[in-house]
């Protein structure tokens, strides 16, 4: 059975941004012409231990201000060690955004498991849906969501 993870994106401000950092990255990483391509990853202290069932179609979601907003299907998880000694569990995710229907939530620290029945649903349109998150700006949440409920957003 597959279980999701969430985490927030922590410098962030909105989804243009965490888009353009991923590209910025990937940017680098053609300049340092390495054999092996950068892969889109995020470092944790705690390997989650229902890995199987996040290696099992899991995603990363990412809440961004306070809104659930993108995901990222979870490709693998690695056991690393930094230079000091200290271990992670590097979580590996495909760099492809996808955009969902936005949800608010609270702030945590850390990662959390996310069923999915409780995951929100991806945008059904995902190039319109990034044409928008490009318009809206710093609309505020309550007003991008009557936007979305009137069907205008």
């Amino acid at each position: 059975m597959t279980v999701n993870l969430i985490k927030l994106c922590v410098g962030v401000s909105d989804v243009t941004q965490l888009i353009q950092e991923h590209e910025r990255l990937a940017r680098q990483a053609l300049k340092r012409k390495t054999k092996k391509p950068a892969e889109d990853h995020h470092w944790t202290r705690m390997r989650p231990k229902r890995d199987e069932e996040v290696l099992d179609g899991g995603s990363l979601f990412w809440v961004i201000r306070g809104i659930i907003r993108v995901r990222h299907r979870i490709l693998r998880l690695d056991d690393v060690t930094d230079a000091d000694g200290q271990e992670y569990c590097a979580i590996i995710y495909d760099p492809k955004v996808i955009l969902v229907e936005p949800r608010p939530r609270r702030a945590f620290q850390g990662w959390r498991y996310l069923e999915v029945d409780d995951s929100p649903p991806d945008l059904p349109n995902q190039r319109q849906a990034l044409a928008n998150v490009a318009a809206e700006g710093d609309m505020p949440a309550d007003m991008l969501a009557e936007l979305r409920t009137l069907g205008l957003f």
